[in-house]
């Protein structure tokens, strides 16, 4: 300090020196100190045994037997619903609609059961059936409630044009209603451009 210093400034200086030298000193301590704790936590972890995970069960879980049961009786379902048109059976045919179902046929979409059932009729006209289907995959959300199938539609012929997939809503009776059909043309992809 220069000799014009007053004795106040001299005691700012000094109080400022202090609270320096104490912060850095407390900072120290305490890095110090969460070191020490660090190292206390790790040797007693070292110290506790190792409790083993439970033990994976050896049956299935009920949910997902329950949601097999129901994969099943959808898969039955739908066998059922596609055999309504190789018997040419309108009713049984909506029978398997929900009021509400919408079938998404291109850009207007049939919707409500009546709607469906009078678009369709034209298709179980004749002896033969002009196409059918069968489920090639079924799932089910483990609420139970609602679950896909999806599978191909073939010709007379027997060769696939169309892989339609159909979500069904599991009623409060337990019969499964479809809510939503669609399909999608297993057309072949014409080769790129040059």
């Amino acid at each position: 300090m220069g000799r014009n210093a007053t004795p106040l400034s001299r005691v700012l200086v000094w109080l400022l020196l202090a609270v320096a030298v104490s912060v850095y000193a407390g900072y120290h301590i305490g890095k110090d100190r969460a070191k020490a704790d660090n190292r206390a936590q790790a040797a007693a972890e070292a110290a506790t045994p190792d409790v083993a995970p439970p033990a994976a069960p050896a049956e299935p879980l009920a949910e997902t037997v329950e949601v097999a049961a129901l994969e099943q009786s959808l898969r039955e379902a739908e066998t059922a619903f596609a055999r309504s048109m190789a018997d040419r059976d309108l009713d049984a045919f909506a029978s398997f609609l929900a009021d509400d179902a919408i079938f998404v046929n291109g850009r207007d979409p049939l919707r409500g059961k009546a709607t469906i059932v009078a678009a369709w009729s034209k298709y179980f006209e004749g002896e033969q059936a002009p196409f059918s289907w069968a489920p090639e995959t079924v799932v089910v959300l483990a609420g139970g409630r609602l679950g896909q199938t999806k599978g191909p539609v073939t010709g007379p012929d027997g060769k696939p044009t169309l892989e339609f997939r159909s979500t069904w809503r599991r009623e409060d009776d337990g019969r499964w209603k479809v809510v939503f059909d669609d399909g999608a043309c297993l057309c072949p992809v014409p080769p790129a451009g040059p």
